[in-house]
């Protein structure tokens, strides 16, 4: 089942970040490797997202994350 959130931070260096969930389940860590069909496989902050949940013992996932409207700009950095 596809879920909507939002990305909450994406660190570029090291390519992941968290999403929250938008019926406020636990959020989802996101891996670049995860996205689909972006050109920098790399999220902002505020992004609208969606995707797949793969729940496991760690937590849960994002797994197949499609960004939302037409961003095609490089996320920024996450702040220290």
């Amino acid at each position: 089942m596809r879920v909507a959130g939002t990305v909450r931070w994406f660190d570029l260096s090291r390519g992941c970040g968290v999403i929250g969930r938008e019926h406020g389940e636990a959020d989802c860590v996101v891996h670049h490797s995860a996205m689909r069909g972006t050109v920098y496989n790399a999220l902002a902050a505020g992004d609208a997202v969606e995707f797949d949940v793969l729940e496991c013992g760690a937590g849960a996932v994002a797994r197949d994350v499609i960004r939302l409207g037409s961003a095609l700009f490089p996320a920024t950095r996450r702040a220290a």
